[in-house]
């Protein structure tokens, strides 16, 4: 099929990439905006309270969100509190069974659990998750609730609303392409754009690189947090400065 074929091409191209390596612990030194990162023209709305969120925006189709997933895993959970860590499994490909899955797995308080066994499904056992008779067949192999997964993969809250959200956000965020990963509803970067500045890597470096910007834009987020703010000018002190600037010659 034809995303199959894309995934296949996007494969040996970074394969192609992956011969010959600069280093084998080269990072970005100091990511930039617009290099390692972008920064949204129009900031997106957070509910997080004090904690930073993040947003990963992936498919089970994905290979390179495969790959990322164990490092990505790991980094969530050393940031702990702070941060608010969600995924979105986007709509590429009309893969909507996969979208769906996920939710599910996310609604039912199983996604940590089960999310690694749906790529593994996918990538390695050869179940496409295209259709919901193969949703179902991965969830039965699984041992999940079959009935309980089954309620709640049919329900309004995943068909509808989640389905709806997905898109919403994928377009607010300018999403064109996975694994993406959304930071503050301010910035964007991806494992892709954080080797922007370096040549003929491996995607274990892409992926490494891709953490060693999260950590710095979490670093700046907090930082900017924790800057004291600038004293307001009062009245007694606005006047001190009126009388103290020059009169300007007529």
């Amino acid at each position: 099929m034809q995303f199959f074929s894309h995934i296949k091409r996007r494969m040996f191209m970074l394969a192609g990439l992956s011969l010959v390596a600069v280093a084998v612990g080269a990072t970005p030194a100091a990511p930039q905006a617009s290099v390692e990162y972008q920064v949204l023209k129009r900031p997106q709305p957070v509910d997080a309270g004090k904690k930073i969120e993040v947003i990963e925006f992936f498919g089970y189709f994905c290979p390179h969100c495969y790959a990322l997933e164990p490092l990505l895993a790991e980094w969530v959970k050393k940031q702990g509190d702070n941060i608010s860590f969600k995924r979105i499994h986007v709509n590429f490909h009309d893969l909507v069974p996969q979208q769906k899955l996920y939710f599910t797995l996310e609604a039912m308080g199983k996604a940590d659990e089960y999310h690694i066994k749906a790529f593994q499904a996918f990538h390695v056992d050869h179940n496409r998750l295209q259709t919901d008779a193969e949703v179902m067949e991965f969830v039965s192999k699984s041992g999940l609730d079959k009935h309980k997964f089954s309620e709640v993969y049919n329900s309004f809250t995943i068909t509808t609303s989640k389905l709806s959200r997905a898109a919403q956000l994928s377009n607010a965020y300018q999403i064109d392409g996975v694994p993406s990963i959304a930071i503050d509803g301010r910035y964007v970067t991806s494992p892709v754009m954080a080797v922007a500045s370096m040549s003929r890597v491996t995607e274990d470096m892409q992926n490494r690189a891709a953490i060693q910007v999260l950590d710095f834009m979490i670093a700046k987020i907090q930082k900017e947090r924790n800057a004291p703010a600038a004293p307001a000018a009062t009245p007694a002190t606005a006047s001190a400065a009126s009388a103290k600037a020059p009169a300007k010659k007529k």
